[in-house]
């Protein structure tokens, strides 16, 4: 296990990456990204934005396996975080599917670990769902009234 100095350290370089241009990008692009099903997320995975999805998907997939693994304190870690309940959020319904379509059976293993071991995980997953649609929706009024 990490001692508490390590494990600030590489939360603080998780924070850093995470300020990256592309990074900020590809994550402001997540928030608005909507699947409602594994067709969508395929599409949306295929399509001109490829890469921003798959960076954050993979981002928060990699820091979930430094926690699981004992790189990061894991109470450390999830209190400082959270970010990675919102992307799993927006593939958990069709997580299944899209294992077998991609086929990869470990795709987002760890982000999914991680996400359900947390005490109160199916409220915040939920919450955090909640949340981000609503914005999407703050979003779309926006750019509506922008017309």
């Amino acid at each position: 296990m990490a001692t508490a100095y390590e494990s600030a350290q590489l939360i603080l370089q998780l924070y850093e990456l995470r300020r990256e241009e592309a990074m900020r990008k590809a994550r402001d692009f997540m928030v608005g990204f909507d699947p409602r099903s594994a067709d969508e997320f395929m599409a949306g995975l295929m399509g001109e934005h490829s890469a921003k999805i798959r960076m954050v998907c993979t981002y928060w997939d990699m820091a979930a396996s430094l926690v699981l693994n004992g790189a990061i304190d894991p109470k450390m870690y999830l209190d400082a975080n959270g970010e990675q309940i919102l992307v799993f959020a927006k593939v958990e319904p069709f997580l299944p599917q899209l294992r077998q379509i991609m086929p990869n059976p470990s795709f987002l293993k760890n982000l999914e670990e991680l996400c359900l071991s947390m005490p109160d995980a199916r409220q915040r997953i939920d919450k955090t769902n909640e949340f981000i649609r609503g914005i999407i929706a703050m979003r779309a009024a926006a750019a509506a009234g922008k017309s």
